[in-house]
């Protein structure tokens, strides 16, 4: 498709892609709002009622696309896996890159427009003939954490207004366009679909007998306590144990088959490499073998060096060079070089 003037807008009703609507259309674009719906809460539909309205303000068109099915068996069901597994999932990461991007270029490809855009706080950069994530503006609220797996076909074609901006300057154009309710509308906090905590989620979509009351031992194999079954910690825990041992420990291992919580001090959580799948690199140039990349396993505050290689059996080798304590499988990884991502992937 040949570039034009028109960009279809993930709108979810809420501050951010209100605003990129806006600065969408003083750019001089033709933007259409598409709200998907992937999960709704008690069926609480009032997003959509404010995106519609805010398209209605702008005069601009609105679809809604219904992903519900689709979020359920690729991400909800996921989610739900994972932890089963004794994993520790990473559903916004997934939902982006393999579920909301790919669905905005469906639906542009299927309405010849060329661009797709979001709310997301991120930028966007060409280096050596490869478009890359880079992080936004805003270091609070920076999200290119989670979009490591964008291929080029995407990330050639999208638009990223709210890269440059603050989110207290977005709420400030939000109010003096006169759009009060979106200019006040709390962020969005944790995991859509159990924003609090996942266990009252498990314990609601999981049968009961599969999840069954365990026990927690030391690394010796000695019994520690009785625990409330394997899926409802991860690795790196610490509080939320429910045991009083009177000193700090911390889940070092998640032995599913024997539903078993193995604990330890933090020292021993230290690992010096880790492995990954499903992995996706922007430009192998730039990230395999080199000694100024940067990991990281968290969306804030954590950042080591380490050197990555391609292993025969197409898994990432990650060295770290210094060590990293509770890597968690399932966990996302992503590599930067200063503020550009590199690539990810899921930890093995």
């Amino acid at each position: 498709m040949k570039p034009n003037n028109k960009v279809l807008l993930g709108m979810s009703g809420g501050t951010d892609s209100s605003v990129a609507a806006l600065l969408l259309q003083d750019a001089g674009y033709e933007v259409t709002g598409v709200t998907f719906r992937f999960y709704e809460k008690e069926n609480d539909t009032e997003y959509l009622e404010d995106a519609r309205t805010l398209c209605g303000h702008l005069n601009i068109p609105h679809i809604t696309y219904d992903a519900r099915d689709i979020f359920r068996k690729t991400i909800m069901d996921y989610f739900i896996n994972e932890y089963m597994a004794g994993h520790t999932p990473v559903p916004c990461t997934l939902c982006n890159n393999y579920l909301k991007w790919p669905l905005l270029k469906k639906i542009s490809d299927e309405m010849g427009i060329y661009y797709f855009a979001t709310g997301h706080y991120v930028r966007r950069r060409l280096i050596n003939g490869h478009y890359h994530i880079t992080t936004g503006a805003d270091p609070d609220k920076d999200q290119s954490f989670f979009l490591w797996g964008l291929p080029q076909d995407i990330l050639q074609r999208m638009l990223l207004p709210m890269g440059e901006l603050t989110k207290t300057r977005v709420r400030q154009i939000a109010e003096e366009r006169g759009f009060q309710k979106a200019a006040h509308k709390r962020d969005s906090l944790g995991v859509c679909f159990c924003p609090m905590d996942y266990r009252t989620f498990l314990r609601r979509e999981v049968p009961e007998e599969n999840i069954r009351p365990g026990k927690f031992f030391d690394e010796m194999g000695d019994f520690i306590a009785r625990n409330e079954g394997y899926p409802f910690y991860t690795i790196g825990q610490r509080r939320g144990l429910g045991i009083d041992l009177n000193r700090a420990v911390f889940v070092k291992e998640i032995i599913p088959k024997e539903n078993k919580v193995i604990l330890s001090d933090l020292k021993a959580l230290e690992k010096t490499e880790m492995r990954l799948k499903e992995w996706n690199i922007t430009n192998p140039d730039l990230l395999l073998g080199r000694e100024d990349v940067i990991v990281k396993i968290r969306y804030r505050k954590q950042a080591n060096r380490c050197t990555v290689t391609l292993l025969p059996d197409q898994t990432l080798h990650v060295e770290l060079h210094e060590p990293l304590a509770a890597i968690a499988p399932g966990q996302a990884a992503a590599f930067y070089r200063n503020d550009v991502v590199l690539g990810g992937g899921i930890i093995l």
